[in-house]
């Protein structure tokens, strides 16, 4: 039997330090005063950051699967494999990465996976545009084959942000939802029904919003899932989060609200679906749902933002005033156990 830990993560910037020479100069020309003061040394402490939150999911033995957003290109990604390959001598991490060129800011999402335990197949590492009137991001697929011998796929998320007000861009997350349930619906015609496949990211929206809802067709019911057989639906693991405790600032027990707090305010926009075939109680690979949680460990948390998470952030021109290098992302990572028998 094999337990498979598998987590997404929004890395909130993590672009290459200021004057990377291989930046691509429409993305240096558009972030110039963003990147301004980004050196190498708060880079470095970044990814440090990162790697300390990292290696302590999975019982201190880090994820197998991982997948990231507002990752700027393969170089950051390959420094965060690189340190985390030195701090836990059991892992052989690679990354599965496509570049795009959608996004105003040049950031991708990928996948960190443990090379030693699974295979990705290179031919099936897909970019699957989300076609709308200005540039967004796109979702990765990826194809693994498990220790077990079973094919498990794989989609990272991180659809348009709610800039301009929640309402006023819906529009944007509707699309990026049909995509998402479109190439669902695609990998069933090639693969079948019963085919295990996870979709995870930052959506920009709650579990409880229609482009989630309806358009990538994620519900909270696992029995409507178990009996579909033409239409493509997910099981969002995201409701379990509701029912998580944490703590507060006095160590008492408090309901998480969120993955990212905004003006005091959670959102559980870090999500995790699952296909019909990994719900099925008689498929050799399924969800713990009970183990869906909010990775939150106490050096993260902000207690001046309602329990939310420590940011890091990018200088914004004066890395000695506006950067808190104790910090990590504006989001929380979330995870859960697939087990194979």
């Amino acid at each position: 039997m094999f337990n498979h830990f598998v987590a997404f993560w929004n890395l909130e910037n993590l672009f290459a330090p200021e004057g990377f020479a291989q930046r691509e100069p429409w993305i240096a020309q558009q972030m110039a005063s963003d990147l301004s003061g980004w050196t190498q040394a708060l880079f470095e402490i970044k990814i440090d950051q990162l790697v300390s939150i990292i290696r302590q999911m999975n019982g201190h033995q880090g994820p197998d699967i991982l997948g990231v957003c507002e990752a700027e290109n393969a170089f950051v990604l390959e420094q965060l494999t690189a340190r985390l390959n030195g701090q836990i001598n059991s892992r052989t991490y690679a990354v599965a990465h496509v570049d795009s060129t959608l996004d105003f800011r040049g950031i991708d999402t990928a996948f960190v996976y443990d090379a030693s335990r699974y295979e990705v197949d290179p031919n099936a590492i897909f970019s699957h545009f989300v076609m709308r009137r200005t540039g967004t991001r796109d979702i990765t697929q990826i194809t693994l084959t498990t220790p077990g011998g079973s094919e498990l796929i794989v989609l990272c998320n991180h659809w348009p942000s709610r800039s301009g007000g929640a309402y006023e861009s819906r529009g944007y997350r509707m699309t990026a939802g049909e995509t998402l349930s479109y190439w669902h619906q695609r990998i069933w015609e090639e693969k079948g029904n019963t085919q295990p496949i996870i979709a995870m990211g930052d959506f920009n929206d709650d579990p409880f919003d229609e482009s989630i809802q309806i358009h990538a067709r994620a519900t909270r019911e696992r029995g409507d899932v178990e009996r579909v057989q033409t239409a493509v639906r997910f099981y969002n693991l995201a409701w379990h989060y509701l029912e998580q405790q944490g703590q507060d600032c006095q160590g008492n027990p408090k309901h998480l609200h969120g993955t990212l707090y905004h003006q005091g305010d959670g959102y559980v926009f870090d999500q995790l679906f699952v296909s019909k075939g990994l719900v099925m109680r008689s498929s050799p690979i399924t969800v713990l749902e009970d183990t869906a949680r909010i990775e939150m460990f106490p050096e993260m948390v902000d207690h001046r933002v309602s329990q939310g998470p420590k940011r890091f952030g990018l200088p914004k021109g004066n890395a000695s005033q506006n950067v808190e290098t104790d910090g990590f992302s504006d989001h929380f990572p979330v995870s859960v156990v697939i087990q194979e028998q």
